[in-house]
């Protein structure tokens, strides 16, 4: 969750007069933290997950499942303990820290302190989310869970909420969805409102539709009130927003309201992190589609397997000019993307690097460059942070235009925070203990505990193995995207092949430096989910075998060994097919529900039994071997 301040927030048309103001001061609050802390270096790792969960009222007499919009309510009871523990009235710190989320039927939980570097601490990662799981139960109503879903699969549909409300929402605007699902803060209804406001029209989200047998080709979404006539946007359904043959969905709410699972580890410094940030940035498709458990939006099954595309349009605030629909009049860059997108520069000045790499044509704001250039910033770093601030602040509180630029970095984290990137470079914040950290971000989030357990582990140990063995993963950012796109499509873990770097240890082979050899070195290729993880012969190793080739390499006993190898038999097993991963059994749950009439409809009845299973599996109460095999979850 991104930054949360209080104040009176600004209305778009008000807070655009402040947007270089914003810049201006978030880049001096930037170097203030750049001169203090960029030889700042941490003995040793630090890193924790976030684990988000849907809030689903389970009605078992009636098979009927309803969104929950009592977060705040559940919160409440879980953050006493942490509340105690800051005002002093008890020693004992907090066994999870929980907050808020976009919609208000989502809570977010986090481990009560960051793991250690030690592989005793990995061994600690699922008895917390376990845990975790077991508090947020016992906070919330008994007929009230919580689910690993990446979505609500009904979200949108008539009467999912506990208290329907109609979609008439002055902040949103949806056809489909009421302000009421929003968090209240100030914040929410605002970044909302800002984005339909500043693109100066609503956003649209277009996902595939998965055709089935009886699936209507072309498939005109019949659900959709194309003749509402509530707000002056309502017309743009019928005009062309909502495409033939894809589920159209039209507010923040679809997007942010998807689940994650999102990883941040704390480097030793700052070339440490920008290091990481760039070897995890090819990592992050690869892992969307090795993670993708989203095959439903608002009541339908989709030809995707992932969210990601649809935060991105959830949140794209771009003009038609900035979306090159119309000549450049009244904005200042075209920009090829969301703000929530996959990455679009490398930062790292190690050795590895090379500016080919970054064959993007980066858009990106000269005065910034040149402010940061002139304070010491090194070009790759200065390109990155003026490529985020050609970014407007979409919520400015009135309060918080005025800061201590020096102790405050509220004005740089209204930008820094709402580029929602694959994987993003946190400076530290001033005046703590915290150093330099890069956060993991394109995970989706899985049924079960020890799926979770397990990914996370597994990233950890991918960033040792990244730095132990100085792997080199560098393709062009170009190809990066491509897999993005390439990590959406349904089945793209057994039906397709990413580019991926072939040589990944050119930094420790020894040879001629001829041109034909560099470029030999910097080759990629097409390569399956499978020769990926698990490698190929005469080929990349792949990761599962280059971490246990490092585990080897470490003092580790044969009890943490043998729990680790559990976790990497999961990857390895999704990667080559022999489990499902959770897009394609939530497809097979619905796809083999009695009720199903193979025309692409989830239906209430469906979504209560799928609810109902997930939940069972999540607790251990049902087995799904096709999804788990013989692990005990």
């Amino acid at each position: 969750m991104g930054l949360l301040s209080l104040g009176t927030p600004l209305h778009w048309n008000d807070a655009k007069k402040y947007a270089d103001h914003v810049r201006s001061h978030g880049i001096d609050q930037f170097l203030s933290v750049y001169r203090k802390q960029r030889s700042r270096q941490k003995q040793c790792l630090l890193w924790g997950d976030e684990v988000e969960y849907v809030v689903v009222k389970l009605d078992k007499e009636n098979h009927t499942t309803k969104l929950s919009l009592r977060a705040f309510d559940i919160l409440a009871s879980l953050q006493k303990t942490e509340q105690d523990y800051l005002e002093g009235k008890t020693t004992q710190p907090p066994e999870a820290l929980w907050r808020p989320e976009y919609g208000r039927f989502m809570i977010e939980g986090t481990p009560g302190e960051p793991y250690g570097a030690t592989f005793r601490d990995l061994m600690t990662v699922e008895a917390s989310m376990k845990k975790r799981r077991q508090l947020a139960i016992e906070a919330m109503l008994p007929d009230e869970i919580p689910v690993t879903l990446v979505n609500y699969p009904r979200l949108g549909c008539p009467n999912e909420l506990e208290i329907d409300s109609e979609p008439h929402g002055k902040a949103c605007q949806s056809m489909f969805v009421p302000d009421e699902v929003i968090n209240p803060h100030a914040r929410f209804p605002t970044l909302t409102a800002n984005i339909r406001r500043r693109r100066g029209a609503k956003v649209e989200i277009n996902m595939p539709i998965f055709h089935d047998k009886n699936t209507p080709r072309p498939f005109i979404d019949p659900t959709i009130p194309y003749d509402r006539e509530v707000f002056d946007h309502d017309k743009e359904a019928k005009n062309g927003a909502a495409k033939p043959d894809h589920i159209y969905m039209d507010a923040m709410a679809f997007g942010m309201g998807c689940c994650c699972l999102q990883i941040t580890f704390q480097a030793c410094n700052i070339d440490e992190a920008r290091r990481l940030y760039d070897h995890l940035a090819p990592v992050a498709p690869i892992m969307l589609a090795l993670t993708g458990a989203s095959p439903i939006y608002r009541g339908y099954l989709a030809d995707v397997d992932a969210r990601w595309n649809v935060i991105a349009s959830a949140v794209d605030d771009r003009t038609p000019e900035e979306r090159g629909l119309k000549p450049l009049e009244n904005d200042r860059f075209v920009i090829n993307k969301s703000r929530y997108d996959s990455i679009d520069t490398y930062i790292s000045n190690d050795a590895m690097y090379k500016e080919k790499y970054n064959d993007l044509d980066l858009v990106y704001d000269k005065d910034i460059y040149e402010k940061l250039r002139k304070n010491d910033v090194d070009d790759l770093l200065a390109r990155h942070m003026a490529h985020l601030f050609i970014r407007d602040p979409l919520v400015i509180f009135e309060e918080l235009l005025d800061q201590d630029d020096e102790n405050s970095m509220d004005h740089f984290e209204n930008l820094q925070s709402t580029n929602w990137q694959t994987v993003r470079f946190k400076p530290p914040p001033p005046n703590s203990d915290i150093g330099w950290r890069v956060e993991f971000r394109s995970m989706e989030v899985q049924l079960t505990d020890f799926e979770n357990a397990a990914f996370s582990v597994f990233i950890v140990l991918l960033t040792r193995v990244i730095l132990s063995f100085g792997l080199n993963l560098y393709i062009p950012i170009t190809k990066v995207d491509e897999n993005m796109a390439t990590a959406h499509k349904r089945g793209s873990v057994l039906n397709d092949k990413f580019y991926f770097r072939k040589n990944v240890f050119t930094n420790n082979k020894p040879g001629a430096n001829s041109n034909s050899h560099i470029e030999e070195e910097d080759e990629y290729e097409l390569m399956t989910m499978n020769e990926i993880i698990n490698g190929k012969d005469q080929g990349f190793p792949g990761f599962v075998p280059l971490i246990h080739s490092y585990l080897s390499s470490t003092n580790i006993d044969i009890e943490t060994r043998c729990e680790l190898t559990r976790y990497l038999s999961l990857i390895s097993k999704r990667a080559s097919g022999e489990l499902m991963t959770g897009a394609t059994y939530l497809r097979k749950l619905v796809t083999s529900h009695p009720q199903y009439k193979q025309d692409s409809v989830v239906s209430p009845e469906i979504t209560y039994d799928l609810i109902n299973t997930v939940d069972r599996i999540a607790r251990g109460e049902l087995k799904a071997p096709e999804l788990l095999g013989d692990f005990n979850a």
